[in-house]
């Protein structure tokens, strides 16, 4: 086809592509490459040590997800179309919003 660009091949493909030297890594190369090393002088570029990139990767797992002490509950619960549209129309937040409003409700009725 002309004009198509292919942007993945199978295994298999990738296999004999590399047998024809048509690969775009040279393995040879990134294994015989020099290993970085700092050269003292910016301290931006400083690697990071074996225990700093554990610190971080520790740090970032305890950020996902839902934050410690939470007290939402998961539920399905069924509302009409227009409530929802009106809701979500607003933007990103609209559960938080829909929750803020029924807050609000129970300030001004009595739970029945």
């Amino acid at each position: 086809m002309a004009g198509s660009k292919r942007t993945s091949m199978a295994t298999h493909e990738t296999g004999a592509a590399r047998k024809r030297g048509e690969s775009k890594t040279n393995v040879a190369k990134v294994r015989a490459g020099v290993p970085y090393v700092w050269d003292g002088k910016n301290e931006d570029e400083k690697p990071l040590t074996r225990e700093e990139m554990q610190a971080g990767i520790e740090a970032y797992r305890k950020q996902r997800g839902r934050p410690a002490g939470s007290d939402k509950e998961s539920t399905t619960i069924r509302f009409d179309r227009d409530v929802l549209a009106a809701f979500r129309a607003a933007g990103p937040g609209w559960q938080t919003r829909m929750n803020a409003a029924l807050r609000d409700w129970l300030k001004n009725h009595s739970p029945a």
